[in-house]
């Protein structure tokens, strides 16, 4: 009977951090006021408007809060001509931007993105491109469809990749049905349609 109990517990115990690791934490009210756009966001995207938001948490650690802003045509996944459009993290901790770098390319394979060659080259790539951050930075990317991502920090602009394949698999770590964050994804997608 102590070993079934024991085992329930623990059951339990992974199920309620697995909820709170995949719920969505924060997001906009139906009928709430929508922010605008900030400017560099704006400029890159003209006519954006918030889709949605929420918030990562790993192992209850608050990592970032993630926005994701739209264009006129919202968020097309499944089309050739997919829209741009922009994601918005603002980190609630410090992290080290070989960290996050590598991160970023263990949720591209997860996500089944790239070949196991793109996703070395990618990753040497955003190893020189995405800096350490700090407690309230915001990094962002723009997704230019057929084209690739342009990165900014703190609103100004820090890197461009023009490989197409890349921005697929780098956006796909949040919006792809494969997504470790499954809350976080129906969150940002929650308005996203045109």
């Amino acid at each position: 009977m102590r070993r079934w109990r024991a085992r329930l517990v623990v059951a339990l115990k992974v199920a309620l951090m697995a909820a709170l690791i995949a719920a969505p934490l924060a997001y906009a009210e139906p009928g709430a006021a929508m922010p605008a756009a900030p400017d560099y966001i704006a400029q890159a995207l003209p006519g954006a408007r918030l889709a949605g938001q929420g918030d990562y948490r790993w192992l209850l650690l608050a990592i970032y809060s993630a926005r994701l802003w739209v264009g006129p045509f919202g968020y097309l996944p499944q089309t050739p001509d997919a829209a741009p459009f922009v994601l918005e993290l603002r980190y609630a901790r410090d992290l080290d931007g070989h960290r996050i770098a590598q991160a970023s390319a263990e949720q591209m394979a997860h996500v089944g993105a790239g070949t196991e060659a793109q996703r070395q080259a990618w990753l040497a790539w955003m190893r020189r491109a995405f800096p350490d951050v700090r407690a309230g930075d915001t990094l962002a990317g723009l997704y230019a469809p057929g084209q690739g991502a342009r990165f900014y920090l703190n609103g100004k602009a820090l890197a461009e990749l023009p490989d197409a394949g890349f921005a697929q698999a780098f956006f796909a770590i949040w919006l792809s049905p494969r997504t470790s964050a499954a809350g976080l994804r129906t969150a940002l997608l929650r308005d996203a349609a045109p």
